[in-house]
């Protein structure tokens, strides 16, 4: 038997005029109802030095139901506006315990519009979702089946800046099982130049040296995506042209976000496929993307992408991660006689040992020496 997990599959889905209509409206009070409580749970802070809970805040949205000027929100269900004040409650304490920064408002344009509806808001019968408030089905496109027999504890609809509609449906999914047991190891350096850097290569992922290659998708799509933002930057604002340029420009990052998405999750079922230890390092990419000059080529490489995919399918099927401390200099220690390089610069990608005279490729050493020391830790 299998252990049971919980596990979200995402399709897109076609609503009809009035369905989208109903879906708008929802995430603007969704968004409405977390931008007051938001402020409210801070100025009852600033003011009174108090911490507000979810419960307070429930009945702060009560209450703003009954006055005239939020009565709009009785139109929508009421299920994704209690469901925001959890996720706000959550934010709040990703923030106290020093893991997020304090939660920031949401914006109409930036922000992802979605709604989560649990099972009471919800009608799952013969294969068909119907949402509260909706007297049709969703028109999903089933790309793949559920699981046999799966019930959705919780749905989640949400509308991407390209203008597709998706619909997530998480379900309890007894067919996870943990894979046999082997004894492969491995260290993974990730780079720009390469993508990731193995300490032994697998066939058909990496080449004979261990070095996956970086597809860099945004670089292939460069110039039609600077084409479309500079024209998306000559239309008049708020005007018809501007919303279809910005559109256009939505589309092509769209295209880009999903193709490193599906790279991405063939390398990690790969790994976790055939690897039963993997060693990585620990970066903290968002201090990272401060690097004016590597910002666009990190962003691209998307690491904090891998290792969170690589992590949840580790966990998954029964294999082990293992970080190491973003400060080891894995790049500068000779993994041969361990002795450190301190004059070794970012452009230098081979060196040779002062001490022991070996010759060094700068990714592949440092997979080597990542790979020792996640051993150690263990």
């Amino acid at each position: 038997m299998g252990e049971v997990v919980k596990r979200a599959y995402k399709y897109r889905f076609y609503p009809s005029p009035e369905q989208a209509e109903l879906l708008n409206r929802t995430f603007g009070c969704v968004r409405k109802v977390y931008n007051r409580a938001l402020e409210a749970r801070t100025r009852a802070w600033v003011v009174d030095r108090q911490r507000s809970t979810y419960v307070q805040s429930s009945g702060w949205l009560t209450e703003w139901k009954r006055t005239d000027e939020l009565a709009f929100l009785n139109e929508v269900s009421s299920v994704p506006l209690q469901q925001t004040l959890r996720h706000l409650q959550a934010a709040y304490v990703a923030f106290w315990d020093k893991r997020s920064r304090y939660p920031r408002f949401k914006s109409k344009r930036k922000s992802r519009a979605s709604a989560e509806f649990t099972r009471s808001a919800f009608r799952w019968r013969d294969g068909q979702l119907t949402l509260a408030k909706m007297n049709t089905p969703l028109d999903i496109v089933w790309s793949r089946p559920l699981p046999e027999g799966a019930e959705p504890s919780t749905v989640t609809v949400s509308r991407d800046p390209a203008g597709r509609w998706f619909v997530s449906i998480l379900v309890e999914d007894p067919t996870v099982k943990p894979l046999p047991p082997v004894t492969a190891e491995v260290g993974v350096d990730a780079g720009i130049t390469s993508l990731l850097t193995l300490t032994h290569p697998i066939p058909g992922m990496s080449d004979e040296q261990g070095k996956v290659a970086n597809p860099r998708f945004g670089q292939a799509d460069r110039r039609k995506l600077a084409k479309a933002q500079r024209d998306l930057a000559r239309k008049q604002k708020d005007s018809a042209n501007r919303a279809k340029a910005r559109l256009r420009v939505a589309r092509i990052q769209a295209r880009i976000a999903d193709r490193r998405r599906d790279h991405l999750h063939k390398l990690t079922t790969r790994l976790v496929r055939e690897i039963q230890t993997v060693v990585i390092e620990d970066l903290s990419v968002r201090n990272m993307l401060r690097n004016r000059r590597l910002a666009r080529v990190i962003s691209d490489a998307s690491w904090g992408q891998f290792r969170s995919m690589l992590e949840y399918k580790a966990g998954w099927y029964g294999r082990e991660v293992i970080p190491v401390d973003r400060w080891y200099p894995s790049s500068k220690t000779c993994s041969t006689c361990g002795r450190i390089n301190t004059t070794l610069a970012l452009n230098d990608r081979t060196w040779t040992c002062p001490g022991c005279q070996t010759e060094h490729d700068r990714d592949i050493n440092a997979a080597r020496n990542i790979l020792a020391a996640g051993l150690a830790e263990r």
